[in-house]
């Protein structure tokens, strides 16, 4: 037997692939199906079957594509009503693959059809649950964003959680292994450890989640502290469970090149955004008016879902050339299948036309420390976590994936410093403000982490940010 994940860091997603003798089985698998396929074709084995642990949220699942390549039935827990052909499991079917079974669990709250999936090995022992998003190493599943299909409240559904958890998951022997199917950055969790991989045991001891002392108390807790889910989050579970363009056909058709001189006029005529995926330090520089920076080194995927938002909108890339492939890969992970076409040549080919060129302001953490006075304005877009661990005095919270609910109070007539941890976000907010004709701003680089390197700033006292939670 065989049991290998494939960690995906940018979505902070966890795929698994099974292995006993000839047949093999893939749980979560993401979009783009290729390196399963390559695994299968290596392994001279044969899919025998696709589960799902529920209608995932935050990417689309590979499901469709791979069943159709492969012919593999995909298997969903109870209650799941895919519009498509799928095996609805019973509560504690079997399946078998190879000399090996997997145990379904049905363990609603997170969704009401999550199930987590018990490997029994070929001597019959317990030795792994695939737990989805109803069990995260340090947390759980968020109870809150099925409230619209169930008509449940997220009290409701966090009870649910608290009932499969401590009726499914905590009668489990200690040695188990647990491969959940995020870990720390994901947007379904609050409080995930860096590890992907523990042992059950350890999480009944660590994690808060498993050690409330009644139900009352877990779902306090486990509801304390959300942040809104990101808005595609619906438009992805809609694709998974209504199904989708495959993937070869989006590729396809994201992969047209558009002559510099064809490009602009394209834009205006199809209403897209012009993505502009080069990184931050490029992009200041000099960019297409208008465009939108999120760059392809970071997390690309989880901030076009969340700044974008609406999966169907067109969209013409900017990017390094010979990345456009991956570009359109990563945005069909979290369901953006409408990539009309990339610029040819990319940015260097419109400079070289002697097209217009926009720039953002950009200084480094030195001159910031040169020009900041107490009376400068300050707009910090990190998460209220960060910023309320430590920050510049009278800075501004506006974190960047609100951004659309504050841009319209910023008043443009006062100039005001822009930075985030790093540098990333606050490119990404930059170049959003840019657009809707704010301009008198002056981005940060290296954001809060070489602020702080620099002279003494008058800053809040450091919080462990475990603790603002």
């Amino acid at each position: 037997m065989k049991v290998e994940q494939i960690y995906t860091g940018c979505l902070a997603q966890g795929a698994y692939y099974i292995v006993s003798e000839n047949e093999a089985a893939i749980i979560d698998p993401l979009r783009e199906i290729k390196p399963y396929l390559d695994r299968l074709e290596k392994d001279n084995v044969t899919l025998k079957y696709i589960f799902e642990t529920h209608f995932h949220a935050d990417f689309v699942s590979g499901h469709l594509d791979l069943s159709k390549k492969t012919g593999a039935p995909i298997v969903y827990g109870p209650t799941a009503q895919p519009q498509f052909e799928a095996i609805i499991a019973e509560d504690e079917q079997i399946f078998s693959i190879g000399k090996v079974k997997i145990k379904v669990l049905h363990t609603p709250g997170h969704t009401m059809e999550s199930t987590t999936y018990l490997l029994i090995d070929e001597n019959g022992v317990e030795t792994a649950i695939f737990t989805g998003d109803t069990l995260f190493l340090g947390d759980v599943g968020r109870p809150d964003l099925a409230q619209k299909a169930t008509n449940l409240t997220q009290e409701d559904l966090a009870g649910i959680l608290y009932d499969s958890l401590q009726n499914k998951i905590m009668p489990l022997d200690d040695s188990i292994t647990v491969y959940p199917a995020h870990g720390a950055g994901s947007a379904c969790g609050k409080n995930m450890q860096k590890e992907t991989v523990d042992i059950l045991g350890n999480q009944k001891r660590t994690n808060y989640a498993l050690n409330q002392p009644d139900r009352e108390s877990f779902i306090k807790e486990v509801l304390d502290g959300l942040t809104a889910p990101p808005k595609y989050f619906g438009m992805n579970v809609a694709m998974n469970k209504g199904g989708y363009e495959s993937l070869d056909v989006v590729m396809d058709k994201g992969l047209t090149p558009i002559p510099v001189e064809d490009f602009e006029a394209y834009a205006e005529e199809t209403g897209a955004l012009i993505l502009d995926t080069r990184n931050a330090a490029e992009f200041h520089k000099g960019f297409i008016p208008n465009s939108v920076n999120i760059g392809l080194k970071g997390d690309f995927a989880p901030w076009v879902g969340t700044l974008i938002v609406d999966v169907k909108h067109p969209i013409l890339l900017v990017s390094d050339e010979g990345t456009e492939e991956e570009v359109i890969t990563r945005l069909s992970r979290v369901g953006f299948d409408h990539v009309l076409g990339y610029l040819k040549g990319g940015f260097e080919a419109w400079k070289n036309a002697d097209k217009e060129i926009d720039e953002i302001k950009r200084i480094s953490p030195a001159e910031f420390a040169e020009q900041f006075t107490k009376n400068a304005k300050v707009v910090d877009v990190r998460k209220l976590t960060e910023y309320s661990a430590e920050h510049i005095d009278n800075a501004y919270n506006k974190p960047l994936d609100t951004i659309s609910d504050w841009i319209s109070s910023i008043d443009d007539s006062e100039h005001f410093f822009l930075h985030c941890a790093g540098g990333y976000r606050s490119m990404i907010a930059a170049s959003i403000l840019n657009s809707h004709g704010i301009r008198n701003f002056t981005e940060i680089e290296g954001g809060f982490n070489g602020i702080k390197k620099t002279e003494k700033f008058p800053t809040t006292d450091f919080v462990c940010q475990s603790k603002t939670l």
